[in-house]
């Protein structure tokens, strides 16, 4: 399965489409509206990219699971909040600009935090017999996920129609590719499958219910309103397993560092779910807000 050209080409390929179909829906507003919401920005990234890859260590190290795999969850918590996040936000009532916009600036910042956190993690488990992030494979990760946007946010300036019309097709797309690519990374391993979620099941379901509720709750500390603190749960519990299955499967070429993230891409929407509709009834037994705070 490894050395297919479906992995080694076409995943890579898949990847850009999705980033590219990421970039269609942004607008340099989505990034200037940083400024506007700084503490909301500050609080979703600081969860994103410190606290969840410091809870993902601290699980692998008390669950004791193979290196290979303790990357893999590394790998996981180092990747960006997914454009599925968007969805469940609105779903859910939360503010979706503030979505798009940590989206946004996650994907870019992730171009340069996946590499740092899969290298140290690599290094720290003892991983570089099997595995290498070298500095030609860290430019190709920067490649598939930051040019394919740059090209979508492009071509959404020159034509708004084309970005309009291509959303829906790229978002079924975004949705077949991870459903293949999780089952083909499971089936590709279902001859140590039962072992694999024996030792990372209850870690993965640990990391997300985590990512959930420290999005809720971190937003909520402070101060942010409701729809801050839905979006903030839903941009770190929602992470972009595409881009974690990619690089462990065509840049890293390892079936086994992808089985943390094909699991996560089934949990993470069922709990999700359940936690949007927890908030939500939880909302509803709460008086109304008279207002949210953004900044």
């Amino acid at each position: 399965m490894n050395d297919s050209v479906l992995l080694s080409v076409g995943l890579p390929i898949a990847l850009a489409i999705i980033m590219f179909g990421l970039g269609l829906s942004l607008t340099p507003g989505d990034f200037r509206r940083v400024v506007r919401t700084p503490r909301a920005v500050f609080v979703a990234l600081t969860l994103q990219i410190l606290v969840l890859p410091a809870i993902a260590f601290v699980l692998v190290l008390v669950a004791d699971v193979d290196p290979l795999i303790a990357v893999g969850v590394m790998l996981l918590a180092a990747s960006p909040g997914g454009t599925t996040a968007n969805l469940f936000s609105h779903l859910f009532r939360g503010d979706v600009a503030l979505n798009v916009t940590l989206t946004a600036v996650n994907s870019v910042l992730a171009a340069v935090s996946i590499p740092l956190i899969t290298n140290a993690a690599i290094g720290y488990f003892d991983a570089g017999d099997t595995l290498g992030l070298q500095f030609g494979k860290v430019v190709q990760v920067i490649a598939i996920v930051l040019v394919p946007v740059g090209i979508g946010m492009l071509v959404r300036q020159r034509s708004a129609t084309f970005a309009a019309r291509a959303d829906r097709p790229v978002r079924i797309f975004s949705i077949v590719v991870l459903v293949m690519v999780s089952v083909g990374a499971i089936l590709g391993e279902r001859e140590n499958l039962a072992d694999y979620l024996r030792e990372i099941g209850v870690v993965v379901t640990l990391f997300c219910c985590a990512s959930l509720c420290l999005g809720y709750l971190g937003a909520r500390v402070f101060r942010l309103g409701e729809k801050q603190a839905i979006a903030t749960s839903m941009e770190v519990g929602i992470h972009n397993t595409t881009i974690a299955l990619t690089i462990a499967l065509s840049v890293l070429d390892n079936t086994t560092v992808a089985i943390p993230a094909a699991v996560y891409s089934i949990v993470m929407y069922v709990l999700a779910t359940a936690f949007g509709f927890l908030i939500t009834r939880s909302r509803a037994t709460r008086p109304a807000e008279p207002h949210d705070v953004t900044t």
